[in-house]
């Protein structure tokens, strides 16, 4: 992730100075992918800019309302009280910009023997209601939780749709950024976290059911596509206005095919 933020750094540097860069700031769970398409999107327009920083889809929301960043890259919608704060500062509520979708996938270290939850159980363990594995199949051992931050959009799409808008346990070990989750689980036996399908590195996937009747999927292009996995989610660019400009043509692009492949090769799915 690093080398891929120094390309995109390291490109807009070697632009004229007179290129005006168009700024994206926010969720860490896109930060990758919007890095990845920035570089593409550079290499295939010379002389333009686009600057990719993570933080949080609340950090990036909080950026565009106070006017510091041209665009909020979000992993949840924007709610309601921040639209107002952006109507009030800039007399618009922002424009919505799907940019990809996402399956959120619950991790589990590769020794796990549970290979499949429901998500009442999900919530029932990220809650603090089961908390060993043996009560859901596996060994008799503490189950070890792992968050993201409250700012994290993340955070707040699992709580909202996953958690019913019930707290977390207060046992959950918070986290800053997907790729911490994904360390901290991948060298902890008894660890479960969640984040986005593209980090699977080191780590596996357990299968989530809708209820005990259904059956269970892990997050990939045709069980999004097909709806059969139950936690996805869009992703997001919000700007101020209407695109114009470079960040019109860099959002064009990234929802074209050529943008879209790029996504999918991140690992994440298509909007179509």
């Amino acid at each position: 992730m690093k080398r891929i933020l120094l390309a995109v750094l390291a490109a807009s540097f070697a632009l004229p100075l007179f290129a005006q860069p168009v700024t994206i700031k926010g969720s860490d769970t896109m930060v990758i992918m919007n890095a990845r398409l920035a570089e593409t999107f550079m290499k295939l327009n010379p002389g333009k800019v686009i600057q990719v920083t993570g933080g949080g889809s609340g950090v990036g929301i909080a950026a565009l309302i106070n006017g510091t960043t041209d665009v909020a890259a979000a992993s949840r919608p924007m709610k309601a009280s921040e639209k107002e704060k952006l109507k009030g500062r800039f007399s618009t509520p922002g424009v919505e910009i799907p940019i990809a979708r996402d399956g959120l996938a619950i991790y589990s270290h590769t020794s796990n023997p549970v290979k499949e939850l429901t998500i009442a159980q999900v919530r029932d363990i990220f809650i603090g209601k089961i908390t060993n594995w043996k009560a859901v199949g596996g060994n008799d051992a503490p189950i070890i939780l792992y968050s993201r931050e409250n700012s994290s959009g993340t955070y707040v799409y699992f709580k909202d749709n996953v958690l019913a808008g019930r707290d977390f346990s207060p046992r959950a070990q918070t986290l800053q950024g997907t790729a911490a989750v994904v360390n901290a689980v991948s060298k902890d036996p008894n660890g479960i976290g969640y984040g986005g399908a593209a980090y699977s590195k080191g780590l596996k996937f357990i299968g989530v059911k809708k209820d005990d009747k259904s059956a269970a999927y892990t997050p990939t292009l045709a069980t999004v596509r097909g709806g059969q996995y139950p936690i996805t989610r869009y992703l997001f660019l919000y700007s101020r206005t209407a695109p114009k400009g470079d960040l019109k043509a860099f959002v064009d692009w990234a929802q074209s095919p050529a943008g879209q492949d790029v996504v999918t090769k991140v690992g994440y799915f298509p909007l179509k």
